[in-house]
C-alpha cells in the first residue's frame, strides 16, 4: 500500500471500537418494499421533524430556498427557542418510537436511522446543558452573527434580492438582527455570572471586526450591496425608497447595536474572558468537548485516540513531503523548502483576477475527466467569488450550497484580502475539495436525487462532508491533476494541515495546550506562512471539535474503499463505489459503513 493510501494501526484499532465493523453474515441482500402504513408514518415523522426545526431557523430555511419566513431573523438565543427545540426533538423521538423500522425497506430504514441519530444527539446536547452554554458564549470569529448575517445580506450568495418584497423582507430581518445583537450582550453577561466565558483571543477578534464595521463608510455597508447588483429590476421610485430605508436602518439601528456590543465586550467582558484558549479552561469544558468530538466525528473516538492518530499521520505525511521536496528538485531540508515556498514571489499572484481565472481552467479540466470516476454530474452551476465581507481574520473562505430551486449557483467564497495567503500550489487541491468532485459535486448531486427524503437530501454531517472533500483531493491524479511537482506538494501539504488539526484541536481543548504551543507545532510541519498558521489555530480555538471532522471522515472513506477493493478484486468499479458513497447524502460514519458493508456483502463476487 502506498504512503498516501496507508493508514496507521492506531486508527484502525480505534475505529474498530467506535464503528460497527463488517459483519457480512448479518446482511439481508434482498430488499423488500416498506409496509405502506409504516412508510406513511415515517414520511409524516420526517416532514413533521423538518417543519418543526425549519420554523425555528428561518435563516437556514432561506439559504435552502424556503422563503416562507423570509422576513424573520429568528431568535436563536431566546429561552423559548431552546425549549421549543427540546420539545421538537422530543416529539420527533416519540414519533420514531411508534415506528417499527424492520417493516421498512432499506432506503426508508436509512432515513429513519439518520433522523433518530440526529434527534438523540440533539436531545443529549440540550439535556446535558451544553446547548444552554452555547447560548451563553455566542462569539465566533468565523461564523458569528456579526459576519454571517452581513454575508447573507449582500445578495451575492444564495439569498436573492430581486423584487420589492425581497427587499422589504430584508428590512424586517435587520430588525431581528438588531434584537439578536442586543440579546448577545445579555447572554454574554449571564455567562460571566455562571463561569461560561469565551476566550479573550476570540473577544479581541470580534472587537476588531466590530471596529472595522463601525469605521467603514456607510456607502460600503454590506447591507447596501444588493442595490448595486447588475440586472436589478426595481423601478426607480421603489429603489430609491428602499435604499433610503436601508441606509437609515444601518445608520440608526444596526451600527448603534454594533456599538453597544463592542462597548460591552471592551468595557465589561474582556477583562473577565479566559486567558487560556481551550475548552479545558472553561466551566463544563470537558463535557462540551466530548459532545463536540461526538458531533463532528459521529464516532465514539476519544480525544486521546484522535491525538495519537494525528501524530501518526503527521509522521507519515512528513515522509511524503520529503519525497515531494526531492521530486521538486529542491536541495535542502524540508524546513528550508517551506521557507522557499513562503517567500518566493513565483508562487503568488499579485491580484485576484488571475487566481479566479486559473480556478476556472482547473474546473474545466476536472469536469472533462469526471466520467473516469463518476456516473453522473449534477445540473447545479458552480461559481467562485470573493468573500462578501472580507477581513484578514476570516480565514480562507467557505462553500455555500445552491438553493433547491436552482435560482443561484453553489458558490465558493474566497478571502482575497491578502494574496500572499492564497499560494498557487494549493489551487488544484482547493478546487478538488471545495468544487468538483468535492463539496459542490457532493451536495448538488444529492439535492438532485429524485424521491430522496429531505432528511437525507440536506444532511450535513461534518465528518462525512469534510471527509468527502478531503477524499476528493486524493482523486486528483486520476482526474489529470498534480502533474506539476509543486501542485503535488500542495496536495500533500493540505492533507498535512488536516492531520495537524487532529493534534492541535485535541491539544488545545483536551490537553491544555497554549495558543503558542499549537502555532509552533503547525509551523514545524507545514509550509503555511506564520500569519496563516495563526489564523488556522485561532479558528480551532473559536470552533472546538470542527477541525477533527476532515481527517477522521477521510480515513473512514479510505478504509471503506480499501475494504471494497479487497472484496471485489479485479471486478472493483470505482464509479459504482462512489455512487454508493454519495447517493443517500451525508450520513453518520457508522451508518455509512453499514451501508457499504451491505453493498459489498451483496454485490461482491
Amino acid at each position: 500500500m502506498s504512503i498516501l493510501r496507508g493508514r496507521t494501526a492506531a486508527l484502525a484499532v480505534a475505529l474498530s471500537l467506535s464503528l460497527s465493523g463488517p459483519v457480512a453474515g448479518a446482511h439481508v441482500c434482498a430488499d423488500r418494499a416498506s409496509d405502506p402504513a409504516v412508510a406513511a408514518a415515517l414520511a409524516a415523522a420526517l416532514d413533521a421533524a423538518d417543519a418543526r426545526l425549519v420554523s425555528l431557523d428561518p435563516l437556514g430555511a432561506l439559504r435552502r430556498g424556503d422563503r416562507s419566513r423570509a422576513a424573520s431573523f429568528g431568535a436563536p438565543l431566546a429561552d423559548a427557542t431552546l425549549e421549543a427545540r427540546r420539545a421538537a426533538h422530543a416529539a420527533t423521538l416519540a414519533d420514531l418510537d411508534a415506528i417499527e423500522p424492520e417493516a421498512l425497506g432499506q432506503a426508508d430504514r436509512l432515513a429513519y436511522r439518520v433522523l433518530r441519530y440526529e434527534t438523540e444527539h440533539a436531545l443529549k446536547t440540550i439535556r446535558s446543558g451544553a446547548a444552554r452554554i452555547d447560548q451563553l458564549t455566542p462569539l465566533d470569529t468565523y461564523y458569528g452573527a456579526q459576519v454571517s448575517f452581513p454575508d447573507l445580506s449582500t445578495g451575492s450568495g444564495t439569498v436573492r434580492f430581486e423584487t420589492a418584497a425581497d427587499f422589504e423582507a430584508g428590512l424586517a430581518r435587520m430588525d431581528g438582527y438588531v434584537a439578536h445583537l442586543d440579546r448577545m450582550v445579555a447572554r454574554l453577561g449571564q455567562g460571566l455570572d455562571s463561569g461560561h466565558v469565551q476566550a479573550r483571543l476570540v473577544v479581541d477578534q470580534v472587537i476588531g471586526q466590530l471596529d472595522a464595521m463601525l469605521a467603514s463608510p456607510l456607502a460600503d455597508s454590506p447591507f447596501l450591496k444588493p442595490f448595486d447588483a447588475p440586472g436589478l429590476t426595481l423601478d426607480a421610485e421603489a429603489g430609491a425608497r428602499l435604499e433610503a430605508a436601508y441606509e437609515a436602518k444601518v445608520a440608526q439601528a444596526i451600527r448603534p447595536a454594533y456599538a453597544r456590543l463592542r462597548a460591552f465586550l471592551a468595557d465589561t467582558y474582556r477583562a473577565r474572558a479566559r486567558t487560556r484558549p481551550g475548552l479545558s479552561a472553561m466551566t463544563d469544558g470537558a463535557m462540551r468537548y466530548r459532545l463536540a468530538v461526538e458531533r463532528y466525528t459521529t464516532t465514539r473516538l476519544t480525544p486521546d485516540e484522535i491525538h495519537a492518530f494525528g501524530r501518526a499521520e503527521v509522521a507519515r505525511l512528513t515522509e511524503a513531503l520529503e519525497d515531494a521536496r526531492a521530486r521538486a528538485g529542491f536541495d535542502g531540508s524540508l524546513q528550508d523548502f517551506f521557507t522557499f515556498l513562503r517567500t518566493d514571489d513565483r508562487f503568488y499572484f499579485d491580484r485576484p483576477a488571475p487566481l479566479f481565472a486559473g480556478w476556472k481552467e482547473i474546473e474545466a479540466d476536472v469536469r472533462a475527466a469526471m466520467p473516469r470516476l463518476f456516473d453522473a454530474m449534477p445540473a447545479a452551476r458552480f461559481a467562485i467569488r470573493p468573500l462578501p465581507v472580507a477581513g484578514e481574520n476570516r480565514g480562507a473562505g467557505y462553500y455555500q450550497a445552491p438553493p433547491a430551486d436552482g435560482s443561484a449557483p453553489g458558490i465558493l467564497f474566497v478571502n482575497v484580502s491578502d494574496m500572499r495567503s492564497r499560494p498557487k500550489y494549493y489551487m488544484e487541491t482547493l478546487l478538488l475539495h471545495e468544487g468538483i468532485p468535492g463539496h459542490h459535486y457532493q451536495l448538488s448531486l444529492v439535492r438532485e436525487q429524485p424521491g430522496l427524503p429531505d432528511k437525507l437530501r440536506y444532511g450535513r454531517f461534518t465528518a462525512y462532508t469534510e471527509g468527502w472533500g478531503l477524499y476528493a483531493e486524493s482523486l486528483g491524479r486520476d482526474l489529470g491533476m498534480f502533474d506539476d511537482p509543486y501542485q503535488w506538494f500542495g496536495r500533500l501539504d493540505y492533507e498535512m494541515i488536516r492531520a495537524i488539526r487532529l493534534v492541535v484541536d485535541t491539544g488545545l481543548h483536551h490537553k491544555g495546550w497554549s495558543r503558542q504551543q499549537a502555532i509552533d507545532y503547525m509551523l514545524a510541519h507545514t509550509s503555511m506562512a506564520p500569519k496563516d498558521v495563526t489564523l488556522e489555530i485561532d479558528r480551532y480555538i473559536s470552533m472546538p471539535g470542527q477541525a477533527l471532522a476532515y481527517k477522521i471522515g477521510e480515513a473512514v472513506l479510505q478504509r471503506l474503499r480499501d475494504r471494497a477493493e479487497a472484496a471485489f478484486g479485479d471486478a472493483f468499479d470505482i464509479r459504482a463505489f462512489h455512487t454508493q458513497l454519495l447517493d443517500t447524502g451525508a450520513l453518520p460514519l457508522d451508518l455509512l459503513e453499514a451501508k457499504i458493508d451491505r453493498w459489498i456483502a451483496c454485490a461482491a463476487p
